[in-house]
């Protein structure tokens, strides 16, 4: 699902020092970029999109953390030499007037290779663990949400509860990385928003007591391309449920695949079983959530279920970021059971062909999944998914016709990281 950043109000925690003590000290935290060892210097992109020069005083502390580690103790020292481009690194010493260099004399490192091996774990505990869908109702002064999940029974609500130590949070609006939810409330929840929690379920399968629940408001759009701009990585669409033009941005956390037409052929067969009358049709139930979030992959752990709200995946998002897909959804559009037996819509979309916005062209049908932004006639895409004709021809209509790949939401890097 996500990448699990370290919060910042603990920085000083696994820093071990209080910063009130030296004022003039700055905490930078990001990815290195570039490292020059012939002038000793690292490269750094922070979080907040500064470049910044890193230059380790004479005698300064290296220290590598696991990924998910709060505090030094199970910190191990390390030399300049065993940083490397992709890791992340969290820096202490005296920025520079123009903020474009520090001077450190601690940075503490968490390497590229022990945040992927903490995100592979964390996608599988969001598999084994996660549930996820549509969101039918929300009692906020009692923690509660309610979803639908799949069972051998049929449809059957399950209530998620949020205590007092769960984290709770939300994808911020014309964001499609899940590095850039932000803290939230049960109560900043409504119904329709889809939503992802680990935790654990009762005996007979009706409460869920959630460790991490994740929100967001989510949009699927089918449409048809107008015109393409590569140079301001956007199109000009045609949703086809409101016939009005839509401007989609793109940008590098955006996942665009292309369905093979057997592929597409094949999900549209389903899809029409589903809408001619089967107990569960698409709209019935929740969409069905990303692969890397709690139901499917790892992109927050992914997002939630598909329709008819599925249950389990793990975190998993469409976006490439990482940063970690977020759980990914088990079901499929129209509760035909769009996801294959270990895996789920948004683990067979990655293996589909990707594209670039120039490999496409006016007429071109498109299903497109963004988060709910600011304004209603431009989105940034989390997903795109070309070569879905065969789709959109067999869906019913209207809102019917976004719903057919499920929901490929929330992008939840799980793994570990700072923040």
């Amino acid at each position: 699902m996500k990448i699990v950043y370290l919060p910042a109000a603990v920085l000083s925690l696994v820093l071990g020092v209080a910063t009130a003590q030296q004022p003039a000290r700055t905490n930078l935290v990001g990815a290195v970029e570039a490292i020059d060892p012939a002038n000793g210097q690292i490269t750094l992109h922070t979080d907040d999109g500064k470049t910044v020069k890193i230059t380790p005083h004479a005698g300064a502390r290296f220290l590598r953390l696991p990924p998910g580690e709060k505090s030094l103790s199970n910190a191990t020292p390390i030399t300049a030499g065993d940083i490397g481009p992709g890791d992340r690194v969290l820096a202490r010493g005296e920025l520079s007037d123009d903020k474009t260099a520090l001077a450190a004399s601690t940075l503490v490192v968490m390497t590229k290779a022990d945040i992927a091996k903490k995100q592979q774990a964390d996608q599988a505990e969001w598999r084994k663990r996660g549930v996820g869908g549509l969101v039918t109702a929300v009692n906020a002064q009692a923690g509660e949400l309610t979803i639908n999940t799949r069972t051998a029974e049929g449809l059957k609500p399950l209530v998620i509860v949020a205590g007092a130590n769960t984290m709770v949070s939300r994808y911020a609006p014309d964001s499609v990385k899940f590095a850039d939810a932000k803290p939230s409330k049960i109560s900043d929840i409504k119904p329709g928003d889809q939503v992802r929690a680990l935790g654990t379920k009762n005996e007979d399968g009706t409460r869920y007591a959630a460790e991490e629940v994740v929100s967001g408001s989510f949009r699927n759009v089918a449409a048809t391309v107008i015109s393409i701009d590569p140079a301001a990585n956007t199109m000009k669409v045609m949703d086809l449920a409101v016939k009005k033009p839509l401007l989609v941005h793109v940008n590098a956390d955006s996942v665009m695949r292309k369905l093979p037409e057997t592929v597409a052929r094949m999900i549209a067969m389903r899809a029409s079983g589903a809408a001619g009358g089967s107990g569960d049709a698409a709209g019935a139930g929740a969409p069905g959530a990303n692969g890397y979030g709690a139901g499917g992959g790892q992109r927050p752990p992914g997002a939630p279920g598909a329709a008819g709200g599925a249950a389990g995946g793990g975190p998993g998002g469409a976006a490439a970021s990482g940063t970690p897909g977020g759980p990914g959804g088990a079901g499929g559009a129209g509760g035909a059971g769009m996801r294959s037996r270990g895996g789920d819509m948004q683990q067979m979309l990655e293996h589909m062909p990707a594209i670039k916005l120039e490999d496409l062209k006016a007429g071109d049908a498109i299903i497109v999944s963004s988060t709910e932004g600011t304004d209603p006639g431009q989105v940034t895409a989390i997903t795109l998914v070309a070569g879905v004709e065969p789709i959109l021809t067999a869906a019913p209509g209207g809102s019917q016709r976004a719903r057919m790949l499920g929901s490929w939401n929330l992008d939840m890097d799980m793994g570990g990281g700072m923040q």
